[in-house]
């Protein structure tokens, strides 16, 4: 199973990066149609509305594209709820993997969730940690 950090889903739709905005729209389509399910997970769906609301106060966004990408990004993938398990998981991550909370969190909840990729521009990627393949699809 995949699932995908919130880079990429910015980066589709960030104009000042034509080319990874290219590769990131690219990932999203080829995953949709894949026969592995991929999933979007609570935790990046919560990061990516908190960014979009950003770039809308920014002016980066239009009222209307927030809402656009918001809802697209929302029913793109079955989304994956988190357990009280994530957070005991997140934590031992990033004790042993010296991760920032977040992307602990973001692990924690595919460990918890039987992802085994995570396509990602972050931590190191690309990288396995705990069995968790990271992917870098921008590079």
């Amino acid at each position: 199973m995949n699932a995908i950090d919130t880079n990429v889903f910015l980066y589709s739709v960030d104009r000042n990066e034509p080319m990874k905005q290219f590769k990131a729209q690219q990932l999203l389509q080829q995953l949709r149609f894949k026969t592995e399910p991929t999933f979007l997970l609570w935790q990046v769906l919560g990061e990516l509305g908190q960014q979009l609301r950003r770039w809308r106060n920014q002016g980066k966004l239009t009222s209307g594209e927030f809402a656009q990408h918001a809802q697209a990004f929302r029913y793109l993938y079955p989304l994956a709820l988190p357990t009280p398990a994530v957070f005991d998981v997140a934590l031992n991550l990033a004790e042993r993997f010296s991760l920032e909370h977040w992307d602990s969190t973001i692990l924690g909840a595919c460990q918890v969730a039987g992802i085994a990729n995570l396509f990602t521009e972050d931590m190191g990627a690309p990288r396995i940690i705990d069995g968790i393949q990271l992917i870098n699809p921008l590079v």
